[in-house]
């Protein structure tokens, strides 16, 4: 084969241009610190790559944005529930100084103040948000857990209570002694007030969430039980057996249920059934009813048989359209109807599944990992139950029960150091006295009970709030350990990653050295073959 100059040159020039595209490509690493910059530089390279970039991209997403959404809720959720624990240890700690037999006037009024104090400050950690979400109010992190103004919304509510709920009182029939005053001691309504009038009785109730109902006549709250016959709950009580009386009336709610008591117990000694009776107390938020109701609806069992039905619920249902600043919503809570609308067909109804023994978690869960979630909030019914407040209110009643009757009796005794003792005056006055200061040595005696029984049920609120925080924080410590684990595989796919596309700066500069090198050696001996043509031959 003859070569030519031309192919020399040719060849020369083909050499030449590889050589200046290995130098491009160094340049290009160089540059971009990449080892490809299209795919068809090294597929395997690419694919691998995509992967990596995924992996990597992902570890980011639960790195950098979930578990620090998850930190935060959870930050605002204990930092609440430490709030409410220590509530709830200065409210032990006021029902402890309430047990005492030595308080003064002014000892009680200051419980009483500081329990007013603290009962304002029980849920209002309750509203705490997260960026606007509402923290403890489950999938409906829109709405407030508490109403934050007062409102005018009817809301017909169905608790679903036991046996447990129900609970006794005592009644101390006091005889209106604190309306007595210097004007009217001694007319015919009080001067016939003596001691062995004083009288305590048992009342049974039902405590219902909220006070404050509706009582408007014929609106009374509806009882259902379990009936196994038609598989549904039926009514327990009447329109004929149940009233609506406010705490105001004269008679009072509790008096008319003592006079039913003795009724039935008089007929049960004469051979015959008692009757059962109910009183709502819409001020307060009371059911009231006979014993033999009591009896009744305590005797209600659940059949273990029958595990998808709890044949021992009480379903109650009652109507409220006043709300007050601090009201916790029913939505969050109960089976309950919002029927402030006039068109039913505008009504809202909640939690509906729940009066079929449906009664879901409204956990909600963050993705902090590859197929891994966590928990991330604590829901109402955890920590802020109503009976909190409930409990509060009848410490609150019982205390200022005996600070008013302490009150009466400086009061009369203020009203019988006008009088000598041989005035006819003095007589009707003294037997007031003294029918007062047995009424307060009853309702002394109840205040202390229920100051010590609240120790207990406080301490319960206070288990559940502890509770909840231990498991906020086991669910902290397990997002800690994630965390970690997830900033390791973040920095071992970006180190995968890195080595996979990244290039060694060194080496490359090394050999694009080296390639200059021989880009310009090849320029100078071609330049020197050119010059050589036949003729230098001849």
């Amino acid at each position: 084969m003859r070569i030519t100059n031309k192919v020399i040159q040719n060849n020369s020039i083909s050499n030449i241009n590889s050589n200046k595209v290995l130098q491009d490509k160094l340049n290009n690493q160089m540059s971009t610190e990449k080892k490809i910059n299209r795919p068809s530089d090294d597929p395997i390279i690419a694919i691998r790559a995509l992967r990596l970039r995924t992996n990597v991209a992902q570890v980011t997403q639960y790195y950098e944005k979930n578990i620090p959404d998850a930190e935060s809720w959870m930050q605002i959720t204990e930092d609440s529930l430490t709030t409410v624990s220590d509530v709830l240890t200065d409210v032990i700690e006021q029902c402890t100084k309430g047990t005492s037999e030595k308080l003064t006037t002014t000892d009680r009024q200051t419980i009483l103040d500081n329990i007013r104090q603290l009962h304002d400050e029980v849920y209002a950690t309750g509203n705490a948000d997260n960026a606007g979400r509402s923290v403890f109010t489950g999938y409906r992190t829109e709405t407030t857990l508490m109403f934050t103004k007062g409102e005018t919304k009817k809301y017909s509510i169905t608790e679903q209570l036991h046996g447990s709920d129900l609970s006794t009182v005592k009644y101390i029939n006091s005889r209106d002694i604190n309306n007595i005053n210097e004007v009217n001691f001694n007319t015919a309504e009080y001067n016939n007030t003596v001691e062995q009038n004083i009288e305590e009785n048992e009342i049974y109730r039902m405590r219902l969430a909220y006070s404050n109902l509706d009582g408007e006549a014929g609106l009374i709250p509806q009882i259902s039980t379990y009936d196994v016959a038609t598989d549904s709950y039926v009514p327990f009580n009447t329109a004929a057996n149940t009233e609506v009386i406010s705490v105001n009336d004269d008679p009072s709610p509790y008096q008319i249920l003592a006079d039913y008591d003795k009724a039935n117990e008089e007929a049960i000694a004469a051979g015959n059934e008692p009757v059962d009776r109910y009183v709502l107390i819409p001020d307060t938020g009371e059911l009231l009813m006979t014993k033999s109701a009591y009896q009744k609806l305590m005797n209600l069992k659940d059949d273990i048989m029958t595990s998808a039905t709890d044949e021992s619920e009480i379903q109650i249902t009652y109507q409220k359209s006043i709300w007050d600043k601090g009201d916790l919503r029913p939505e969050h809570y109960f089976a309950c109807t919002d029927q402030t609308e006039a068109d039913p067909a505008a009504w809202v109804y909640y939690n509906q599944d729940y009066l079929r023994g449906l009664k879901e978690k409204q956990s909600i869960e963050y993705d902090v990992g590859l197929n891994q979630s966590i928990r991330v909030n604590t829901t109402a019914d955890e920590v802020f139950a109503h009976a909190i407040g409930r409990d509060v209110d009848d410490m609150i009643s019982s205390m200022q029960d005996v600070v008013d009757m302490e009150a009466t009796i400086e009061r009369l005794k203020s009203i019988r150091s006008g009088y000598s003792e041989n005035d006819s005056e003095y007589s009707v006055i003294n037997n007031q006295v003294d029918a007062a200061e047995k009424a307060l040595t009853f309702l002394k005696e109840k205040c202390q009970k229920c100051f010590e029984n609240n120790i207990t049920n406080m301490q319960k609120h206070l288990d559940n709030v502890n509770y909840a925080t231990t498991n906020c924080g086991t669910r902290e410590m397990k997002l800690d350990l994630v965390k970690n684990r997830l900033m390791s595989q973040k920095t071992n796919f970006e180190t995968l990653q890195s080595d996979n596309e990244d290039v060694d700066l060194t080496d490359v500069a090394i050999q694009l050295s080296g390639a200059e090198l021989t880009y310009q050696a090849a320029l100078m001996s071609v330049g020197k073959i050119m010059q050589t043509s036949l003729m230098n031959y001849i």
